[in-house]
């Protein structure tokens, strides 16, 4: 189970909303993703040292209600399950865009309502079947990177395809920051949405009987997965002109049918669904799992957190389910931006929710009277300053961009709205 959750971060953000990194950013982009991913390093640490040292149930929500009191608890946890209602229908949408490739004239809702049905049906069948499923779409994803990194690297070399090499834009001849430093920042949403789903290692933390192991395994995760990230990305700018790529399809696929080699576009977009697939099937399971734990402090409807005998809170998914159903229908009203909207919204809420976790951590580590003990987070204080600062500035970029303000101007409404019902339910609690 840990290994699954962990791979549940490589999904459509990735492999589709790169395409809106590269057009709104050009092949500065890399330097997006670098960055990203310091901020990725840096809040996967405080975490990890939060769970290693005060292992708690429901993980990052309840280090902000130790930190902050109820109300950032409360805001954390609902904010977190919002997020990631908006990762499944980024995903879906995604999924419901990787299949239309084969099926153009299938309206993209009845592969929303295929897929969506099917998430929910592995999680209705548990934990373990979960944990199993997850497993083999890891193996999966990682596979068909590394094997896209090796085919770019054959490429790049000269040993496979040396004339295509010369016709095609490289890097090296491409202009870093067409649309200048502004597109970069205003690519840092979507750059930073492709590392979502680091908060699944404290929700998972209480399967594991040695908490320093989440540290252990998670860094050399992250470091390899933002390795990966670059170096996957450089083989797309160097397989085909930045300006080819955009949302309406994968950058994989699209750097892929240069070499016009039979099937081969066809397959990668195979696997890639399969890791879109799992990446919401994985936030399904992350977020039920959230619910639980908000039902269980009193922050939710206490049915909200009922388990059955095989341990499915399947209240809980029919309420992500409902709200999931909402936001596919709104992928009818909105059949060309919703991507845009959605992934700017989710991302805009998860990485907030990344400055909570360095805000508590920073507030309980000074507040501490003992020492912590291993694993400890690099360079405190400073570099929890350093990644609330980068977070801070990947959420203003969003500003910069038309459609992204819309997606930014929608997550904040609803982070207010959370915030309001949180003083109501402080209230409530106090009055117990």
């Amino acid at each position: 189970m840990r290994a699954a959750g962990a791979s549940s971060i490589i999904g459509a953000g990735f492999f589709l909303g790169t395409g809106l990194s590269i057009r709104t950013a050009g092949p500065s982009v890399l330097i997006g993703y670098l960055i990203a991913g310091l901020a990725t390093l840096i809040v996967f640490a405080a975490l990890a040292e939060m769970t290693a040292n005060d292992p708690r149930p429901g993980s990052f929500r309840a280090y902000a209600k130790l930190a902050f009191g109820h109300s950032a608890g409360f805001l954390s946890g609902w904010v977190y399950w919002l997020a990631g209602v908006l990762i499944m229908s980024s995903e879906i949408v995604a999924l419901s865009t990787f299949t239309e490739y084969w099926f153009p004239r299938v309206p993209l809702g009845v592969f929303s309502l295929i897929y969506a049905a099917l998430g929910f049906s592995i999680n209705v069948m548990g934990a373990r079947s979960f944990g199993r499923i997850e497993s083999v779409f890891a193996v999966v994803k990682l596979a068909i990177l590394v094997a896209f990194i090796l085919f770019g690297g054959l490429f790049v070399f000269g040993a496979i395809y040396p004339a295509k090499a010369a016709q095609v834009a490289s890097l090296h001849s491409q202009t870093w920051f067409p649309y200048g430093v502004q597109g970069l920042w205003s690519a840092m949403v979507f750059v930073f949405f492709s590392f979502g789903g680091i908060e699944v290692v404290g929700v998972t933390a209480s399967e594991l009987k040695r908490k320093v192991d989440i540290a252990k395994s998670g860094i050399v995760l992250l470091i390899s997965l933002v390795l990966c990230y670059a170096l996957a990305l450089f083989m797309v700018l160097r397989m085909a002109a930045w300006n080819r790529y955009d949302e309406s399809e994968s950058p994989f696929v699209t750097a892929l049918s240069v070499f016009r080699i039979p099937y081969l576009d066809t397959v990668f977009n195979l696997v890639i669904i399969s890791a879109a697939f799992s990446t919401m099937v994985g936030a399904f399971f992350a977020i039920s799992r959230i619910m639980v734990t908000l039902s269980e402090d009193g922050d939710a409807p206490r049915a909200l957190g009922k388990v059955n005998e095989r341990g499915i809170a399947w209240r809980s998914l029919l309420l992500t389910a409902a709200a999931l159903a909402v936001s596919i229908g709104c992928s009818y009203i909105l059949p060309n931006t919703m991507y845009e909207y959605v992934t700017t919204s989710a991302g805009v809420m998860l990485i907030l929710n990344w400055m909570l976790i360095l805000a508590s951590y920073l507030k309980l580590r000074r507040h501490s009277s003992a020492a912590p003990s291993k694993p400890r987070a690099w360079l405190y204080p400073y570099g929890a300053y350093l990644g609330i600062a980068l977070i801070a500035a990947a959420v203003s970029g969003a500003w910069l961009h038309r459609d992204e303000r819309v997606g930014l101007l929608l997550s904040l409404g609803l982070i207010v709205l959370v915030f309001i019902a949180s003083r109501f339910s402080a209230k409530g609690g106090h009055s117990q």
